[in-house]
C-alpha cells in the first residue's frame, strides 16, 4: 500500500533539548565539541589497535569494532541536531526520521552485544586461560563479530517496517532531539499494540541478554580472581576489566534509566538528559576510559604519535 494513504504527515518537528533561543548557541557549541572529541577519540582508538601490533587480539578487535560502532551511534543523532540548531529549523522529514531511528536501534543495539561477547572474552581469558587461543579463534571472533551485525540490523529492520505501516495524521511534534521509537509510537494515531509487543520482546533480548552475560562473566572471573595468590597478580587482572566494566555501568544505568522508565505524555527533562548521557556522552568518555585505565592502549596511542621514539632519543 502507498504510503500516502498510510500517513498524512510528511515531516515531523523535533523540538531538542530547549525551546529557550538564548540557549541554543551554547547547546550548539557543547554539541559539536562533545561530537569532535567523540569521533576522533573513538578514530585515535580503532588506529592505534590497527598499527600496535601486539594489540592484534581478540579483546581489541572487538574494542575496535566497540569504537566504530560508538562513532556512528553518535552520527546518528548529533549532527541532525546540529544542523537543526544552526539552521532554526526543528523539521525533519519523515523517511529520515525513520532511517535515523533504524541507525539508532542498530548501532545501540550493537553497543549492547560487543559489550557482552568482550565480557565473554575476558571471561575465557582469565577463568579458561589454556583453551582461550582455540575458543577466541580468530574464525570464532569474526563469527560472533557477524552474529551481532545480523541480529541487531534483524532487530532494527523490524522495528523500522513496523513502524512504516503505521499513520500519523495528528500531532508531528517529537519531544525529543532525535526520531526515538516511544516518542514515534505516542505520536501514532493507529493501532501500535504488535509495535508495543515486539519493542518489549526485542528489548529484553537486546537488553537483559548481554546483561546477563556480562554478570554470569564477571561473577566467575571475580571468584577465580580471588582464588590468585599474589596481590600483584589480583591487580592485574582486575585492571584489564576495570575499565569494561566502567563502559558497561555508565551504557546501562543510563539506557535501562530510558526504556524502561514508565511511559508518559511525552519525555520530561530527566529523561532527556538520561537519553544525552547514553547517546552522546557515554561514547565520548569510551575512548578516555580504555585509554586512561588500560596500559597497553596508552602505550599503542603514545607509539601513534610517535612519543616513545621522541623520549627515547
Amino acid at each position: 500500500m502507498d504510503r500516502s494513504n498510510q500517513s498524512s504527515v510528511s515531516e515531523f518537528l523535533l523540538l531538542g533539548l530547549s525551546e529557550k533561543l538564548d540557549q541554543q548557541p551554547l547547546l550548539f557549541g557543547i554539541f559539536l565539541a562533545m561530537y569532535l572529541v567523540t569521533v576522533v577519540g573513538n578514530m585515535l582508538i580503532i588506529l592505534a589497535i590497527r598499527f600496535d601490533l601486539h594489540l592484534h587480539t581478540p579483546m581489541y578487535f572487538f574494542l575496535s569494532n566497540l569504537s566504530f560502532a560508538d562513532a556512528c551511534f553518535s552520527t546518528t543523532t548529533v549532527p541532525k541536531m546540529l544542523v537543526n540548531i544552526q539552521t532554526h529549523s526543528q523539521t525533519i522529514p519523515y523517511g529520515e526520521c525513520l532511517a535515523q531511528m533504524h541507525f539508532f536501534m542498530t548501532f545501540g543495539a550493537l553497543d549492547d552485544f560487543l559489550l557482552g561477547v568482550m565480557a565473554y572474552d575476558r571471561f575465557v581469558a582469565i577463568c579458561r586461560p589454556l583453551h582461550y587461543p582455540t575458543v577466541m579463534s580468530p574464525l570464532v571472533c569474526v563469527l560472533l563479530l557477524a552474529a551481532c551485525w545480523i541480529f541487531t540490523n534483524l532487530a532494527a529492520l523490524l522495528h523500522t517496517l513496523l513502524m512504516a505501516r503505521l499513520s500519523f495524521c495528528a500531532s508531528n511534534t517529537i519531544h525529543h532531539f532525535f526520531c526515538d521509537i516511544l516518542p514515534l509510537l505516542q505520536l501514532s494515531c493507529s493501532e501500535t499494540s504488535t509495535n508495543q509487543i515486539a519493542l518489549f520482546l526485542v528489548c529484553s533480548m537486546i537488553l537483559t541478554g548481554p546483561l546477563s552475560l556480562i554478570i554470569l562473566s564477571y561473577a566467575r572471573i571475580i571468584t577465580t580472581i580471588l582464588r590468585v595468590p599474589s596481590a600483584s597478580g589480583r591487580q592485574k587482572a582486575f585492571s584489564t576489566c576495570g575499565s569494561h566494566l566502567t563502559v558497561v555501568f555508565l551504557f546501562y544505568g543510563t539506557a535501562i534509566g530510558v526504556y524502561l522508565y514508565p511511559p508518559s505524555s511525552h519525555l520530561g527533562e530527566k529523561e532527556k538528559v538520561a537519553a544525552v548521557f547514553y547517546t552522546v556522552v557515554t561514547p565520548m568518555l569510551n575512548p578516555f576510559v580504555y585509554s586512561l585505565r588500560n596500559s597497553d592502549m596508552k602505550t599503542a596511542l603514545r607509539g601513534l604519535f610517535g612519543i616513545n621514539t621522541l623520549s627515547s632519543q
